[in-house]
């Protein structure tokens, strides 16, 4: 639902808002990182070289998917935006393939082949939005990748990220303010959700590592594709976005495509579960 909570921040430089939210968030993270008594990894993170350049890539995915995200939202390409969630699942195995050289299957071809044919028409008909979709899905694809092949915890993996983004964030709300005001401070609901900005951020993903640890990847995988058809509903029905006959047909490719996925994910994570049992 972070269309809605965002529209609330329309009047607000979209990047302002991921200044404020990266800036929030850390002020969030860092007392649950010592309620969970991490601070010591946290610390002992920023004295490994390797791992700060891998975590500092990973954060300027996370920055580019941020900014992408708020400023279609707020200047209402809302439905581009979910297409390019819907589309991270199956750019994770292209790059599983390509990076990491895993094989795919057989259903897992045809998932991807569909939904690049239906990006390709979108390319034809909606050649304006579709570098929001292709930025969101392929930079969270690539903060997903580095996240995996970097040997660190999530929450002190996104303490370390916020916190090396944070100079950015400053440098920028003092530049901004001293070249016509920052929206933070102009009015009391304005600066509460500036605030809140952090929490929505940072407790969804607290959740998703959680339950990461805890639900089989069939689960999760299936349970990831909640949030942009929830995007794309509130796009077209609270928030008045219209679909042309071509997106229409690209959703309708990348959405068969997915089900094939996630028809496959699941029947393979079945037999799985019946390999092990019967061993």
């Amino acid at each position: 639902m972070l269309p809605l909570f965002f529209r609330l921040l329309h009047h607000v430089d979209p990047t302002e808002i991921v200044t404020q939210r990266i800036l929030w968030s850390l002020l969030l993270i860092l007392p649950i990182l010592a309620w969970r008594g991490t601070l010591p990894m946290f610390r002992a993170a920023f004295r490994n070289s390797r791992l700060i350049a891998a975590l500092a890539g990973s954060a300027l995915m996370i920055g580019i998917n941020w900014l992408t995200y708020v400023w279609a939202v707020n200047d209402n390409h809302v439905v581009a935006a979910s297409l390019g969630y819907f589309l991270n699942p199956l750019v994770n195995v292209l790059l599983g393939v390509l990076v990491l050289k895993e094989r795919l299957r057989r259903p897992q071809l045809l998932a991807i082949a569909l939904a690049a044919i239906g990006v390709a028409i979108l390319a034809a008909s909606a050649l304006t939005t579709l570098w929001i979709s292709l930025t969101l899905a392929f930079s969270f694809a690539f903060y997903g990748l580095l996240r995996k092949l970097t040997p660190v915890a999530p929450m002190t993996g996104l303490g370390v990220e916020t916190a090396l983004l944070a100079p950015l964030a400053i440098a920028y709300l003092v530049w901004e303010a001293s070249h016509g005001g920052i929206g933070f401070g102009q009015d009391m609901s304005t600066s509460l959700l500036l605030i809140l900005s952090g929490g929505v951020t940072t407790v969804p993903l607290v959740l998703f590592a959680t339950a990461a640890q805890r639900l089989p990847m069939a689960t999760l995988g299936l349970m990831q594709y909640i949030a942009p058809t929830l995007q794309f509903l509130c796009g077209v029905l609270l928030l008045g976005e219209t679909l042309s006959i071509g997106q229409m047909l690209s959703f309708g490719l990348i959405w068969v495509g997915l089900i094939l996925f996630a028809g496959d994910s699941i029947a393979t994570a079945r037999r799985n579960r019946t390999a092990v049992a019967a061993a």
